[in-house]
């Protein structure tokens, strides 16, 4: 491919869940378009990660990282331990000698979450979803972002379920789901003077290999799953929200995005590109035509509220010497 094609050639990312699922297609995507890809996760060949119970490893999904034309490397990493998260960035400095991207995708949740109030969910499993969905990102991003400091430049991404910010359904979800929109405020607050952007991205009714095998579809006639889920005609694979992190990452004004909340249907729109199958999945509108309401998601007015809060009054006032 030429440079043209591959846009991010050169680049180094860090797709921290990259094992199944969303961060197996955004790893395989930023392959595509030329980027050297650190696919870390807990599940390797021979040692499944304990609990998963699914068949892929992140040594699979480097193959597919390499196969599709950019370079994939398999570190296994439990992303709640800083101390193994600290050792995974010490190598990237080594190897690489820069940070240009990372994907915040750990999650692990699917297995604890209890459609109950939260009363009578379990509290064992809610607090281990909240270390495994939301406290793994703070870790990964607190020894990434020095990385980006130092250079003045970087990107990272947190992954998502929604963006909107209405309630998701069961409290400990919940909290994860926003927690990650609200870190990627907040880290966009903090490193927006140092030239790194920070946002978040939900894909739609996402494709993975485990709600294929729910369905008892394959991708080749995933459509058939329609029968038992009416909804799965609208779902994307997840090279779909890949294509929408490359495109990001291959924005030389994705600042303007910083502290957003972004899906990968509109980003599709915005920058043009389909799905693996030549698809244009679109939730959103979706959603809208079958529940006859649209999803009330974040939009400028709602940032303003994020944007324009006391901490801001507090330092105009004191930049002004008022």
């Amino acid at each position: 491919m030429s440079t043209s094609e591959q846009p991010l050639d050169g680049r180094i990312a860090l797709v921290a869940g990259a094992t199944r699922g969303a961060g197996r297609g955004i790893a395989r995507m930023l392959g595509e378009a030329g980027a050297t890809v650190y696919c870390t996760g807990r599940s390797i060949r021979g040692n499944p990660a304990s609990g998963a119970h699914r068949p892929e490893t992140i040594e699979e999904t480097a193959e597919m990282v390499t196969a599709h034309g950019g370079r994939g490397i398999a570190v296994r990493t439990d992303h709640t331990d800083p101390e193994q998260v600290r050792a995974l960035i010490e190598r990237i400095a080594a190897e690489q000698g820069a940070l240009d991207l990372l994907v915040n995708d750990v999650w692990g949740g699917d297995a604890l979450t209890e459609w109950k109030p939260f009363w009578e969910h379990s509290l064992e499993n809610g607090l281990l979803m909240l270390e495994r969905g939301l406290h793994s990102h703070i870790i990964t991003a607190r020894f990434a972002a020095p990385l980006m400091v130092a250079r003045g430049h970087g990107l990272i991404v947190e992954i998502t379920d929604g963006d909107s910010f209405g309630y998701r359904g069961t409290l400990y979800y919940d909290l994860v789901k926003t927690g990650v929109i609200r870190l990627a405020f907040d880290m966009a607050k903090e490193l927006r003077q140092h030239g790194v952007t920070a946002l978040a991205v939900t894909p739609g009714f996402l494709r993975s290999e485990e709600v294929l095998d729910y369905l008892g579809v394959a991708e080749k006639n995933w459509r058939d799953g329609a029968k038992s889920d009416p909804h799965f005609i609208a779902s994307e694979t997840p090279c779909f929200v890949g294509r929408a992190i490359a495109a990001l990452a291959a924005d030389p004004d994705v600042m303007r995005k910083s502290g957003r909340i972004v899906s990968s249907w509109e980003l599709s729109e915005e920058y043009g590109f389909s799905d693996i199958d030549g698809g244009r999945p679109h939730w959103g509108r979706y959603f809208a035509a079958t529940f006859s309401t649209p999803v009330l998601s974040c939009d400028d007015t709602f940032y303003r509220y994020w944007e324009q809060g006391p901490m801001e009054a507090v330092a105009a006032a004191e930049h002004g010497g008022t």
